[in-house]
């Protein structure tokens, strides 16, 4: 397997050149913008990236020698799994694999709008829909066995984030994305993801369409792809503030300030302290920085919708993503803190926690211990 002959690697939004990757003898990445796209383009990594001239060298941690907005663009935990049984399969090293090389797998079938050529096409455009068989498929391989689809597998969720397993499905004209069980997760995962995705939505959290397939699988519609299927620039908030995601590395202070600064409007960062208020309330502790998203679309950044909300203890027990300062019993204190730090008033916040801390308790107590229960009455 060569990585990548020409030794470049073009990077595309909308069939527009955005610029050139190339491996430095370090094997780090360097992007330069081009000269067209520096012209009428945009940031695609407003803090990391700036839109100007020159060669930008990636640091080696934390995402490996790659910048975050490509490494969005990577699988990981399931994904890549998927995708280093097929390089096995073919009898080639993993760790012998580039970073460009893995990006030419990508090609044109990552999340977000990015796109990445020439390609390196890993399986055929083969796909299989039903469900049942995929999820099947999806537990063959967490056994360590060799799955008789696992090219269709590898079509279907090769490029996917997250360590559960999952697929990226069209059904008709719509892009959804849908999680099978992982061996630790309980046997009604779908179904408590989908109780705390409805949840979320009467709590006010800018949520995309959820369903629970077959009675198990839970769903939700892509929100980086359009009705009539455009793709959507996507920048996870690991990417924008090279916050390594694998460990507790931000404080929701740090994500309040960055997303104002990035979209310049507040209304985004009251959907944020919304969503924190109900990933506190919840005990959602699996807030890492890739479960935070930016979408660029007609000319503005904004607070991509919710996802991945579901009961979760958490690293060590603590919140992947610290509450001004407190990950592990974070209380209406150091919310009110939080709020007032971003400069969203007390009046406010407390009308926001009290909404969210409703509905909680309405819909999800059942999935609360009683210690947590009676910690939410703050």
């Amino acid at each position: 397997m060569r990585n990548n002959p020409q030794g470049v690697l073009n990077v595309l939004y909308h069939e527009r050149q955005v610029g050139r990757i190339v491996l430095t003898p370090e094997n780090l990445c360097a992007f330069e913008y081009s000269e067209d796209w520096i012209s009428g383009g945009f940031a695609i990594s407003p803090f990391k990236l700036p839109l100007q001239k020159g060669v930008f060298i990636a640091k080696r941690s934390p995402f490996e020698g790659n910048f975050g907005v490509f490494n969005d663009s990577l699988p990981d935990g399931w994904g890549r799994l998927l995708i280093d049984r097929m390089l096995l399969k073919k009898h080639i090293d993993p760790a012998a694999v580039s970073i460009l090389t893995r990006l030419a797998i990508v090609g044109n079938g990552g999340m977000g709008a990015l796109e990445y050529r020439p390609e390196y096409p890993l399986v055929s455009d083969t796909m299989i829909s039903d469900l049942a068989t995929l999820a099947k498929e999806a537990e063959a391989i967490q056994s360590e066995r060799i799955p008789d689809n696992l090219e269709e597998l590898v079509q279907a969720g090769g490029s996917s984030g997250g360590a559960r397993p999952k697929v990226l499905i069209k059904f008709g004209a719509e892009d959804w994305l849908i999680k099978f069980r992982a061996g630790i997760d309980p046997k009604n995962i779908g179904e408590n993801e989908f109780l705390y995705s409805q949840a979320a939505r009467l709590a006010g959290l800018d949520m995309p369409e959820t369903k629970l397939f077959e009675g198990k699988y839970f769903g939700t519609l892509r929100f980086d792809r359009k009705p009539n299927g455009a793709k959507v620039m996507m920048l996870s908030a690991s990417a924008l503030l090279d916050a390594d995601h694998r460990l507790p590395a931000l404080d929701y202070n740090d994500l309040l300030a960055s997303t104002l600064a990035l979209t310049r409007d507040f209304g985004e960062v009251e959907k944020l302290f919304r969503l924190m208020c109900f990933n506190v309330l919840s005990h959602n502790r699996d807030d890492h920085a890739k479960n935070f998203s930016f979408l660029y679309d007609e000319g503005k950044w904004s607070l991509a919708p919710a996802y991945d909300l579901v009961y979760a203890a958490g690293l060590g027990g603590e919140h992947a993503t610290a509450v001004d300062g407190e990950g592990r019993n974070p209380t209406g204190e150091h919310l009110l803190r939080a709020a007032a730090k971003i400069g969203l008033s007390p009046r406010r916040a407390n009308k926001i926690i009290g909404e969210v801390r409703e509905v909680v308790q309405a819909k999800l107590s059942r999935f609360l211990k009683p210690e947590i229960s009676e910690r939410n009455s703050f």
